[in-house]
């Protein structure tokens, strides 16, 4: 299996390989590099795409995972990319791989040819949700994975009664608390870089499902609004995990966006 060994992570990675332009997809909380197999499908034929596990994720998970920053998965994607020896690529990233991905274009800038941001935004979380997540994953660690809370956190990622989500809750009863825990406690503590996003001069695909229950559509269209080169495409009927459970929709708007970017 392909790993990197970065910042003293192994972190695992697929590459498609070719000679295309370089995408690098970053996935969202509780999931994993597999999210993306609907771009990888549709785009493998023209571009190179390299989906990965973050930390505490995935076959990147150690079960024991150390506090860490986005910035540090910043640091970790950059340093990916370095290993495949990839000067500058389009980052893909959805939800928290968002976050990273942002945080990655702030401080490593020369890298990132374009951003694909996909139900995230550049604000915290809404506080007024933090305690019902904090409880659930707190009972989860403790008790195991209830059928309730494996329903809710379906519900809130994959959206009512999409036909894939079998497959998540079976990858979610394996989960080490270790691994959850942490990279929820990332996730809530992070800065806000709602100031800061303005300084990303990079062309910019917002992409966020219109019925989206963990980040509602104005948190995405205020980070577009602020960016100076971002446009917006809503995917009606969408959740949180567009890309996952709407490639036909947002396959297309991808594709037409990789399509514009000058040479």
């Amino acid at each position: 299996m392909p790993y990197a060994q970065v910042n003293g992570q192994n972190i695992y990675f697929e590459d498609s390989g070719g000679s295309g332009p370089a995408l690098v997809f970053s996935h969202g909380l509780l999931m994993d590099c597999s999210m993306f197999a609907p771009q990888v499908a549709a785009l493998k034929s023209q571009y190179r795409c390299i989906v990965w596990d973050e930390r505490g994720h995935g076959q990147t998970a150690t079960g024991e995972c150390a506090p860490f920053s986005y910035y540090d998965s910043a640091n970790d994607l950059a340093a990916l990319l370095a290993h495949l020896g990839i000067k500058q690529a389009v980052l893909a990233g959805m939800s928290q791989g968002g976050y990273l991905s942002l945080r990655c274009a702030l401080t490593h800038p020369a890298i990132v040819r374009a951003l694909i941001l996909i139900d995230t935004q550049a604000m915290p979380e809404d506080p007024a949700k933090m305690p019902g997540y904090q409880a659930m994953l707190q009972d989860w660690a403790s008790n195991g994975l209830s059928e309730q809370t494996a329903a809710t956190i379906e519900t809130i990622i994959l959206g009512e009664q999409w036909a894939g989500a079998a497959a998540w809750r079976a990858k979610w009863k394996k989960a080490a608390p270790a691994d959850f825990l942490q990279s929820f406690q990332t996730l809530g503590m992070r800065d806000d870089i709602s100031d800061k996003v303005g300084q990303i001069t990079v062309p910019a695909l917002v992409i966020h499902g219109d019925i989206d229950r963990a980040i509602e559509l104005p948190r995405a269209q205020a980070m577009a609004t602020a960016m100076p080169n971002a446009q917006v495409v809503v995917v009606p009927g969408a959740g949180h995990a567009s890309n996952l459970t709407h490639p036909d929709a947002v396959n297309p708007a991808i594709q037409t966006f990789l399509a514009s970017l000058k040479p």
